[in-house]
């Protein structure tokens, strides 16, 4: 739905973000064709404990 109404609105891309533990909504947004474009920490405590914020795009441009 997202990708549907950002392309009827000329957007080039959809970008989101999930963390580490959240393995369904990355094969989701791998699935529908987002690649991992990087990766971050949330907090200081985050760091420490080396949990990571996946980031993700889906280029419109191309159709997909």
């Amino acid at each position: 739905e997202v990708l549907g109404f950002a392309r009827a609105r000329g957007y080039g891309a959809v970008v989101l973000s999930t963390s580490m533990v959240q393995v369904a909504a990355q094969r989701l947004y791998e699935g529908q064709g987002f690649r991992r474009v990087g990766t971050s920490y949330p907090s200081l405590l985050g760091t420490l404990l080396n949990f990571q914020i996946f980031h993700y795009r889906c280029d419109l441009a191309d159709g997909t």
